[in-house]
């Protein structure tokens, strides 16, 4: 569990002022992590773009088009709001696309990636008819690192479904692929970064040679303590001086770890054999991360169970038995009332959220530099609503 936090020492003013629950970006780390990003860019000579899977607050993005390159796509979705809403750079993959969808793409995105040759060849007229999209492919590398979450989360696993597999490789099209694209890692320190990127190199070099870029993809965890930059730059500036190829990553959560929030109320207290801290935040519907891969995310100034004096366990108001946030212990017993802040919830929050129960979504927020709270939307039941047709 996280120590207690200088932003709540600091900043207990926007904590008790916010209404909950409230995700807050954190506009000071963010600019932190950027400035990482940055150093990789310009010491390695290689693109950085933004995964919006992972993170996707248009708000966030004229700071965050200072310095990289463009975003990073699932869907038309996606690459319709980095188009618009980014406007640099858009890379766009999916494991299959709807009818129409590439066409649609072409005028939103500038590199399309397809998970087979059979799906570039079964678009070819619509990409040669818009020359000036560059066509990627997806392979399954047969590496990964996934430090969480086991095959949930491993591109690799047994029967993936993401990639030309290598048997696959002599049958593509080549002559109309510029990007070889290799995704396969996931909350990655720089061992696995280094290691996908010296695998790629060992076990690839003919196909490399045919294409102008490299993507290795997201989960390279470029902010998280301890991953060493100097060894990831110094990986992509070996395979450039290599293979002479532009070389390109991805990151989502890697550009937002530790830089945000979620703030929550105790609404109630209950008991039954242990004591129990009812949330006006959720897991099953506000972090749902904490229970797909699962985890137990961190809380200011609260410790392991029994570290500290008052241990609870921390679940949310809907009727689902398993919404369980995790267990907890505090310096003080809770009350209804009090806030909780739970750190590093910027990633993979937000953008899957849901209203199952009818429970409301939180505010989205920005923790300015100068310590202030400017609040970007509020929802309500019409948000409910809407999604109900």
């Amino acid at each position: 569990m996280a120590e207690t936090s200088e932003i709540l020492v600091q900043s207990s003013d926007w904590v008790q002022s916010i209404a909950t629950p409230s995700y807050v970006l954190d506009m000071a780390a963010l600019k932190r992590n950027l400035a990482r990003a940055a150093e990789i860019k310009r010491e390695a000579g290689c693109k950085i773009l933004l995964a919006t899977k992972a993170f996707a607050l248009p708000a966030a993005f004229p700071v965050m088009r200072e310095v990289l390159d463009g975003t990073t796509a699932s869907g038309e979705y996606e690459a319709r709001l980095g188009h618009e809403e980014f406007g640099k750079e858009v890379h766009v993959y999916s494991p299959a696309y709807a009818p129409g969808e590439v066409e649609r793409l072409t005028k939103l995105a500038q590199h399309i990636y397809f998970n087979s040759p059979e799906q570039i060849e079964k678009n070819l007229a619509t990409l040669k008819a818009h020359p000036n999209v560059s066509v990627g492919l997806r392979i399954n590398p047969g590496y990964s690192n996934a430090t969480l979450g086991g095959a949930l989360y491993d591109p690799c696993a047994p029967y993936s479904r993401f990639g030309a597999t290598r048997e696959m490789l002599d049958r593509v099209p080549w002559e109309h692929v510029g990007i070889l694209h290799a995704h396969s890692l996931c909350e990655s320190g720089d061992a696995g970064s280094v290691g996908l990127i010296e695998h790629v190199a060992r076990a690839f070099p003919d196909y490399i040679r045919r294409v102008d870029a490299v993507n290795f993809g997201g989960g390279h965890f470029i902010n998280k303590p301890g991953y060493d930059i100097q060894k990831l730059i110094a990986a992509i500036k070996a395979f450039r001086r290599e293979f002479n190829v532009e070389v390109i990553l991805e990151p989502g959560a890697g550009h937002v770890v530790d830089a945000g929030y979620l703030v929550a109320t105790v609404l109630d207290l209950h008991h039954n054999e242990k004591d129990i801290a009812i949330l006006d935040a959720s897991a099953s519907t506000h972090m749902p991360d904490v229970l797909e891969v699962p985890y137990t995310p961190s809380i200011v100034g609260a410790g392991a169970p029994g570290e500290k004096p008052h241990s609870y366990i921390l679940g949310g108001k809907t009727c689902m038995t398993g919404d369980i946030i995790g267990e907890y212990s505090f310096d003080r017993p809770l009350k209804p009332g009090d806030r909780l802040v739970f750190t590093d919830m910027m990633q993979y929050s937000f953008v899957k959220n849901n209203t199952f129960n009818g429970v409301p979504l939180p505010d989205l927020a920005v923790l300015n530099e100068d310590n202030t709270c400017t609040v970007l939307r509020a929802f309500g039941y019409d948000e409910f609503r809407r999604r109900l047709g």
